[in-house]
């Protein structure tokens, strides 16, 4: 009976400390300016709940990953470029060069996907 209580509880303890990873989210969708989709807090990365504010044209997408990272990956409407970077160091850079001409939200999928995460 010790080994099935025993194993319950490692089976348990194994499942629950496996981070429930949102996938990446849109919050800026490449309109007109204004405000974003709201970032919400939880308990990875972000603590507080914010809206960020949206330059005109801009793909943004954020994926808050654990509790030492969030990442993010851009790209322009009109521009040729994505962009991506993440907290575990380093800065916010060129990630690569769009598939056409404008950008898609495709494009910002992928430098997602590249974006740093150790």
């Amino acid at each position: 009976m010790k080994n099935i209580i025993l194993g319950s509880v490692l089976a348990v303890a194994a499942v629950t400390s496996l981070s429930a990873h949102a996938a990446a989210v849109s919050i800026c969708s490449g309109t007109a300016a204004g405000n974003g989709a709201q970032v919400t807090a939880g308990t990875d990365f972000v603590k507080v709940a914010f809206t960020p504010k949206c330059s005109a044209n801009v793909l943004l997408q954020g994926n808050d990953v654990s509790s030492t990272l969030y990442q993010v990956a851009s790209a322009s409407v009109k521009g040729k470029s994505t962009f991506n970077g993440s907290s575990a160091g380093g800065s916010v850079g060129v990630a690569g060069t769009c598939a056409a001409s404008p950008c898609a939200p495709s494009d910002v999928n992928t430098a997602m996907t590249n974006a740093p995460s150790s």
